[in-house]
């Protein structure tokens, strides 16, 4: 039996698919636990923190937050977790992807409706710089804060 590789930061990098940055982030976040040192104070990984920031960067890679990556990494070291936790949270997850989802709709409908109405032309008058300058129609002064 082979003893555990210990990988640099870089290494893991690489064989992670995820930033040294990011894997300094992780663990001073608490996702990752602290990595063992070098006599010379380099970080070492080994295989299982490799196998760890594969599943974080496949977690932020369908938009889980940090805090759900958290909960998500608890399930995954818990054997007896139950998938019905699981899925609930993957389903509250989904449920606010559906709600930025809509509202993005939303702002690319109200940009698609101020481009249809601009003119594109060599006139100053633009009607997406004015929706930018007063969204609601108030006919502000210019320089006119909104708490004035």
């Amino acid at each position: 039996m082979t003893a555990p590789r210990e990988m640099t930061i870089g290494e893991a990098a690489a064989a992670s698919g995820v930033s040294a940055k990011m894997i300094r982030y992780y663990e001073e976040a608490g996702l990752i636990p602290e990595a063992g040192r070098t006599a010379s104070g380099y970080r070492i990984y080994g295989e299982a923190d490799v196998h760890r920031l594969r599943f974080i960067r496949r977690a932020r890679e369908l938009g889980f937050a940090m805090p759900e990556i958290a909960d998500l990494l608890g399930l995954w070291n818990d054997r007896s977790r139950r998938s019905a936790d699981v899925k609930r949270l993957a389903q509250r997850h989904i449920a606010d992807l559906e709600e930025r989802i809509a509202k993005l709709r939303e702002m690319a409908d109200t940009l698609q409706t101020l481009a249809d109405c601009c003119a594109g032309d060599d006139r100053p008058d633009c009607p997406i710089l004015e929706d930018l300058e007063d969204p609601a129609g108030r006919n502000s002064r210019p320089g006119q804060r909104d708490d004035d």
